[in-house]
């Protein structure tokens, strides 16, 4: 009788032990597959999910995931080639539209030397108007298609403050016009962070433009040594609604004045990039545009 409980025993511990190899090798291949699929959806390789394990469920498992995969990397290639042809095809339409642009904006200054009725000169000054803002989109949507189609601008060590400095002096000519007087304040010492000056620049131009466009004759700008800034204006024609939608592509707040919808939303994609971040509030009629950038750490 002790006998065969002994076996019995000695059975049910191989059984066992044979389950925990099984289950170790199983949990060995899942892990190899997770890890594998990982890989595949980060990378634009064309390797496919390879297992250890010869158990035949695994391996019909991995071969359905690679069957995705295939499929994945199709829809992605015609993705990429869809995305690219707009892009190009964005530019392309920009450039030939410039020119006639420019062309009926020299005329429309000619004709405005010319001797018009009050009626004439008003239906000029609205051409004028509607031609300009035509002009500013077709600039717009060519900076937009070259921003994402182009690669990323190499990273220097910047001083932020500086950049800023320039920035704000860059517009001066345009804040005298308004008899905006800014009401500045930044730190002492430079802030240091790794960023693409072009990219910079064109962020500051974009977000100080957008203040300038919506301000009613006010201007702060705050920055702190934590490589924060806080664009802050006077905004009585924009509510919590359209503040929400600022950063969206074409989307323009319609307020009397010009605008394409491209500015905040390449600074957006340009900060974003250079893993910073960006925000628009709005309270007490005041619209704040808030970025802030990784500063440097001195060594």
């Amino acid at each position: 009788m002790e006998f065969y409980l002994g076996l019995a025993l000695g059975l049910a511990l191989c059984i066992i032990v044979i389950l925990i190899v099984k289950i170790s090798l199983l949990t060995q291949s899942m892990r190899e597959m997770a890890q594998g699929l990982a890989q595949k959806l980060q990378g634009q390789t064309n390797t496919l999910i390879s297992v250890s394990s010869q158990d035949r469920a695994v391996r019909c498992l991995a071969a359905s995931l690679n069957t995705q995969l295939r499929l994945l990397r199709q829809e992605r290639w015609r993705f990429q080639q869809g995305d690219q042809m707009l892009k190009e095809t964005i530019t392309n339409i920009s450039h030939d539209l410039r020119t006639p642009l420019t062309s009926i904006m020299g005329y429309l200054d000619l004709l405005r030397q010319e001797p018009l009725s009050e009626a004439g000169a008003r239906y000029l000054s609205q051409i004028t108007e509607r031609t300009q803002s035509l002009k500013e989109l077709t600039e717009e949507l060519l900076q937009y298609s070259i921003i994402t189609s182009v690669q990323e601008e190499a990273p220097q060590d910047l001083d932020l403050r500086s950049v800023l400095e320039e920035s704000l002096v860059s517009f001066y000519a345009i804040m005298k016009q308004e008899k905006i007087i800014p009401s500045i304040q930044l730190p002492e010492n430079p802030v240091i962070c790794r960023l693409a000056p072009g990219a910079l620049q064109r962020i500051f131009s974009n977000i100080i433009s957008n203040a300038l466009k919506y301000s009613d004759r006010d201007l702060s700008v705050h920055m702190t040594s934590e490589g924060l800034i806080q664009f802050s204006n006077l905004a009585l024609g924009l509510d919590p609604i359209a503040v929400g939608r600022l950063f969206d592509r074409f989307y323009t707040v319609h307020s009397g004045t010009t605008a394409s919808g491209l500015g905040l939303s390449i600074a957006r994609l340009l900060t974003t990039r250079m893993q910073g971040s960006i925000r628009a509030d709005y309270q007490d009629s005041r619209l704040t545009i808030t970025v802030q950038f990784p500063v440097k750490k001195a060594n």
